[in-house]
């Protein structure tokens, strides 16, 4: 936990990626970073959770309480927050804006456990961009078919679509930056207050975590799913 896996360690604060070990692949070095293991940390957790979750589902209560009431109420939040925002296309789409949310909200947390949050590398960000872009495409031709799909591309007017084709490819790297470039500042701005103010950071950053981590980190989970469920509700649209 010595190589920034931690953003604070002997007294130290550090937030850039640091590289763990290196591999040869076919001929190319290949660097585990810090990013990498904070990924892994929080996938361990999930999975764990996941289990969890469904051993104790297998034997649920009729009356819910304790874990289980908390596993149904994040299921029911989860669902009716896409329920409300894709309407009957939600149900397609549940366990994917489903598991995205909980990653994401959970690597943003991360940082109240001194883990450097894996969302803060854009490493991360952008692949979650990419998986959303490739669902607006496919369900662009989906839906819309390939007539619709360019007649689309050429609206208001056929000289147009250079500038149609730009703003689509900007989809997956707004968003995707979006969520970085907000994770990364509360990172750095925590990090600067510990490394700065050490001897009197004491107790109250605990009121700017529950900001930049909590507050912060949810919102930005809920902007970034929000988005997501909104392109993709647009291009399942055939009018």
């Amino acid at each position: 936990m010595d190589m920034g896996i931690l953003l604070s360690a002997d007294n130290e604060v550090d937030f850039m990626i640091h590289g763990i070990f290196q591999y040869n692949f076919f001929g190319h070095p290949v660097w585990i970073t810090t990013t990498h293991v904070c990924c892994l940390i929080v996938l361990l957790s999930l999975m764990l959770f996941g289990f969890l979750a469904g051993r104790k589902m297998k034997h649920a209560e009729e009356v819910p309480e304790g874990f289980q009431n908390f596993v149904e109420l994040v299921v029911e939040l989860l669902d009716g927050m896409v329920d409300g925002t894709m309407g009957k296309n939600g149900v397609k789409f549940r366990n994917y804006i489903g598991t995205i949310f909980i990653f994401i909200l959970v690597s943003n947390l991360s940082g109240l456990l001194g883990l450097r949050p894996p969302t803060a590398d854009y490493g991360t960000t952008l692949p979650l961009g990419i998986m959303t872009f490739t669902l607006i495409f496919f369900n662009k031709l989906k839906y819309q078919k390939v007539s619709g799909f360019i007649k689309g591309l050429c609206d208001p007017w056929v000289f147009w679509a250079p500038i149609n084709v730009i703003g689509d490819i900007a989809v997956p790297i707004s968003i995707s930056l979006r969520l970085f470039a907000n994770i990364l500042s509360g990172t750095v701005m925590m990090a600067l207050i510990y490394g700065l103010l050490s001897k009197i950071a004491i107790i109250w950053p605990a009121a700017l975590h529950v900001y930049f981590d909590m507050f912060s980190g949810a919102i930005q989970t809920y902007v970034f799913c929000m988005l997501t469920m909104t392109y993709i509700s647009d291009a399942m649209t055939t009018e």
